[in-house]
């Protein structure tokens, strides 16, 4: 399989903070087989100067091919990443968090399925293989284990990590599917929907996880997972 580009969408939320240097990694990321890369950024109408940030690094990099989008009012990070699936060009594209909580270094484990001609879609797992992990909350591990298990009991999948951020997608096929969720409901919405694609061909891949605190800007919550067994529901049995 030969790819030439891949998007990242990178949907921001009051991250001035990190996303400068999310950005510096994504645009001195050397990727396998050179292929080439766009940085996609969303402004979900940030209270901070997150846009001012993300104008500044694209005047300090004009040869890097970023995209910069704002909304006009705050919508939710799946109404982020929809304007960015919107907005790609590459053949396959990848969600990127603009926290330090992913590694973009490790886009190409999750490229090696789609360039050894096995995968449409992979998917990162935080509970696979031997990658570094940082230490935190009991709870949203028994948590995100309960969503994996209950979406798969309904999508026929063995996922481990149904809510990972790290999703990388054929172009094509992400841009045919009707995606409604706006805010965290995007995760088990979209593995219901992609689940449901005849011979589609989904593969996983063990990745490392430095996660943040809510002092340090976390974002979901107990209402999330909520929001995320009522998508299971809702998209598995209803839609």
């Amino acid at each position: 399989m030969i790819i030439n580009k891949i998007s990242i969408i990178v949907p921001a939320y009051n991250e001035a903070a990190t996303i400068s240097n999310i950005l510096d990694k994504l645009i001195h990321l050397s990727l396998i087989n050179n292929i080439n890369k766009e940085i996609i950024v969303v402004n979900d109408c940030s209270t901070d100067n997150t846009g001012e940030v993300v104008e500044k690094i694209m005047a300090a990099h004009p040869s890097s091919e970023i995209v910069y989008v704002e909304h006009a009012k705050n919508a939710g990070k799946g109404a982020a990443i929809h304007t960015g699936i919107k907005s790609a060009t590459g053949e396959y594209l990848i969600i990127q968090d603009a926290d330090l909580e992913y590694d973009p270094n490790e886009f190409n484990i999750l490229l090696k399925p789609v360039l050894d001609g096995y995968a449409d879609v992979v998917y990162g797992s935080r509970f696979l293989g031997g990658s570094a992990h940082r230490i935190l909350f009991f709870w949203h591990t028994i948590g995100n284990k309960f969503l994996t298990f209950l979406s798969n009991l309904f999508t026929n999948l063995n996922l481990t990590d149904m809510e990972t951020c790290y999703k990388l997608f054929k172009t094509d096929i992400i841009k045919g599917i009707q995606l409604n969720e706006k805010r965290f409901g995007f995760e088990p919405e979209v593995t219901a929907k992609i689940a449901k694609i005849n011979n589609i061909r989904i593969y996983e891949v063990g990745i490392s996880y430095y996660g943040r605190t809510y002092a340090e800007g976390k974002k979901i919550n107990w209402k999330d997972g909520f929001r995320a067994i009522y998508c299971i529901l809702k998209y598995n049995l209803f839609s």
